[in-house]
């Protein structure tokens, strides 16, 4: 069994296939997935269909990228969803300094209000960093926090930065990334102990080889596992197991309402 740690199958690239895309990863092992958020429309929507599905859960949360124009009201409706009993975490939440829409202090403000968001509700949270990882670490030293329950999404930083992430807590989940051909990822996974890795494809975006160039979907999780699997010279299904096991232990996806 693989989960999937992190998919928008509710935004638009699925509307003509949802619950096709969905089969699909039943149907290749993928067995539990998180739909994760990035804004109050989207996070109704993840759970929309983790009422649906029992393999599904949602993740609540207000992206970086989306926070710009968000409202009293709005960080109220995630305050409120993020009490639904198959929401398993609070993301995807953070930093992006690559795209210039949302002022850093504005992200940065979000980014704090939800951690303590996740903090009272005692769920972990999901960490967006694009070209911000210095400020996220320093955003979490400024806000006295040492310990960490939460993954950083689609890691792309280096060996020392993974070490950072892991001596906080955290785990860190890798998506079609790892497999391009030009990846240094191989590298910095190598040296990461695997039960602190989570998979992820972050569909319909970054997808792996050899289906890059195409829209992503949960059932790709197989060929990020199948890397790790070599990365690390040790059975696909090692990589499964512990990788399976990570994830359930996060998000408590064991305790979740089905």
């Amino acid at each position: 069994m693989l989960i999937d740690t992190h998919a928008h199958l509710q935004i638009s690239h699925f509307d003509a296939d949802r619950d096709e895309v969905i089969q699909r990863a039943f149907e290749a092992g993928v067995e539990k997935i998180i739909v994760v958020s990035t804004d109050v429309a989207s996070s109704h929507q993840s759970l929309q269909l983790a009422e649906k599905f029992s393999g599904i859960f949602a993740a609540i949360g207000i992206h970086p990228t989306d926070c710009g124009g968000a409202t009293e009201d709005d960080f109220a409706m995630i305050a409120e969803l993020a009490r639904h009993p198959k929401v398993v975490a609070i993301g995807e939440i953070g930093l992006d300094f690559y795209w210039k829409n949302v002022p850093p202090e504005i992200q940065w403000r979000a980014f704090v209000r939800q951690l303590h968001l996740a903090k009272e509700l005692q769920k972990p949270v999901i960490i967006h960093n694009r070209d911000a990882g210095v400020a996220i670490l320093q955003t979490l030293q400024d806000a006295g926090i040492t310990h960490l329950s939460g993954v950083f999404h689609c890691f792309s930083e280096d060996a020392d930065y993974a070490r950072r992430v892991l001596a906080l807590g955290c785990h860190i989940s890798f998506t079609g990334n790892l497999t391009y051909k030009k990846s240094v990822l191989p590298e910095v996974a190598a040296q990461v102990a695997l039960d602190k890795i989570m998979l992820e494809t972050d569909a319909p975006f970054m997808t792996p080889a050899p289906h890059r160039g195409k829209r992503n979907e949960p059932a790709y999780a197989v060929h990020i596992a199948e890397k790790l699997a070599a990365i690390k010279k040790i059975p696909v299904d090692e990589v499964a197991r512990q990788t399976t096991a990570n994830a359930v232990d996060l998000f408590g996806l064991r305790e979740s309402t089905a």
